[in-house]
């Protein structure tokens, strides 16, 4: 019986190489495994969404459209200006608002209210939308999001932490009037 503990060069760099792809496979694998873990570690399901506040209801004159904005309550050091967030309030009367995304239906440009048509036009591809955020015309195919809201002490309270759209999990609330806690 021979002893031989010599390792041949081509066996040597096939365990270097091994152990090389292997390190590099880790390294990779960390960001991926931390995405897909996110949910559960921030614990998505119960309190992402909390209220934030858009200003008191008497700067939101009756009858009246008018752009708002908060910050994100989730944010990260690199989020910077980024993490504010701008909203349409409408005042439709007394105690009544609706507060919609400032984002189009369609792909998510930025749109603005017109007071002299009482339209919110979206810049990137034509898309309108009346007063009360239903769709007028353009590409989009459904209205704009809402925002679900409550007023508390006088204040307007937004329910935030992602923009609004149909698959969100409170899009079953979206728009509607709610206590806050």
């Amino acid at each position: 019986m021979s002893t031989d503990s010599t390792i041949s060069r081509r066996a040597l760099f096939m365990k270097l190489g091994i152990l090389f792809n292997g390190l590099v496979a880790a390294a990779l694998a960390v960001p991926v495994v931390r995405f897909l873990l996110s949910p559960i570690v921030r614990g998505r399901a119960n309190g992402y969404l909390s209220w934030v506040s858009l200003g008191s209801v008497s700067q939101f004159p009756e009858g009246e459209t008018r752009l708002a904005t908060f910050r994100n309550p989730y944010v990260t050091p690199t989020d910077g200006k980024t993490a504010d967030t701008a909203c349409w309030v409408r005042r439709i009367e007394a105690q009544q608002f609706q507060i919609f995304a400032i984002n189009c239906a369609h792909l998510g440009c930025p749109v603005r209210w017109f007071p002299q048509s009482g339209l919110f036009m979206c810049p990137c591809h034509g898309g309108a939308y009346y007063q009360d955020g239903a769709r007028a015309s353009g590409p989009p195919e459904r209205g704009l999001f809402e925002y679900p809201h409550a007023i508390r002490d006088g204040l307007i309270m937004i329910q935030a932490g992602e923009l609004p759209t149909p698959g969100s999990p409170t899009a079953s609330l979206l728009g509607k009037k709610l206590p806050c806690a």
